[in-house]
């Protein structure tokens, strides 16, 4: 019998450990020095002056204003994007038309437009230097310096998140389902609630977390739309600039702490929903 000589296991990556560990090391301290550090610096800034202190900022009449604004700006985008980008998402996905190229590129427009020039676009849009704008103001409209305006500054730089979550999850799963459940005479919006919607619940859900952290942290696009109008139009990020410019740091820095605490949720949910996600797709291939 010839001898069998048993080859050993490739290893996967074949980088020395001292590499390995110095690329693991390298991460943390990045993660730590532009990361932890700046975020543990807000809460402790905000804590300067203690608990009491951090409290007493929050109930100042503008920074329970801005943050009401948010909130409110926040609850408006987010389900019309999520709209938006299901309807996007579906005509992309599901059809083929003339302009599909098109329609991806327009989608796409706002991560490449700076946040500046989206809110000049709509000063110069529905100002009173425009005719539009002029005519909306003869009626009594307000648009920029004003609620709706902050709306559409968000709605713009918040729009592709939802939709570009869902294209390429829909292009993966294809037309079968649909066709097969049409085929069966399901209606249209049966098709899509029974069919299309619990297929993409988890792109979904995570386009809109995101959706929803961008929209609180928005500043570039609102601040020019806005005005900041203290107690009117100013959100957590313009009044967290307007109370560090006033040399109110405790304020500052505890609605900048608020603001991050929004922003490690939305993190941690999105976390639970990958972990779920993931264990879904596990279990579905055991079976």
């Amino acid at each position: 019998m010839s001898d069998i000589v048993l080859s050993r296991p490739v290893p996967v990556t074949t980088e020395p450990q001292l590499a390995r560990a110095l690329l693991v090391g390298l991460a943390v301290l990045f993660a730590a020095l532009f990361l932890f550090a700046p975020l543990a610096t807000v809460f402790a800034e905000a804590l300067a002056e203690g608990w009491q202190g951090a409290i007493a900022a929050l109930s100042l009449p503008d920074a329970q204003a801005a943050i009401r604004m948010t909130l409110s700006i926040a609850a408006i985008a987010v389900p019309l994007n999520a709209v938006f980008g299901i309807a996007a998402a579906w005509a992309i996905a599901k059809f083929d038309f003339r302009g599909k190229a098109f329609l991806i590129t327009l989608i796409d427009l706002p991560f490449s437009v700076s946040p500046v020039v989206a809110g000049l676009m709509l000063v110069l849009l529905f100002g009173a230097n425009s005719s539009f704008g002029a005519w909306l103001m003869a009626h009594d409209i307000r648009i920029v310096f004003a609620f709706p305006g902050i709306v559409l500054a968000t709605l713009f730089v918040t729009f592709p998140f939802v939709a570009r979550e869902l294209i390429p999850v829909m292009i993966e799963q294809g037309r079968t389902e649909e066709e097969a459940a049409l085929t069966l005479g399901a209606s249209g919006w049966r098709t899509f609630f029974t069919v299309t919607l619990p297929n993409i619940r988890w792109a979904l859900l995570y386009g809109v977390l995101l959706c929803n952290a961008r929209a609180m942290g928005e500043f570039g696009a609102v601040a020019v739309v806005s005005g900041k109008i203290r107690g009117e139009t100013a959100t957590m990020p313009t009044m967290i600039e307007m109370f560090f410019n006033e040399y109110l740091s405790v304020a500052a820095f505890t609605l900048a702490a608020v603001l991050a605490m929004l922003a490690l949720l939305t993190l941690l949910l999105k976390s639970l929903l990958e972990w779920r996600h993931a264990d879904l797709l596990a279990a579905t291939r055991r079976h």
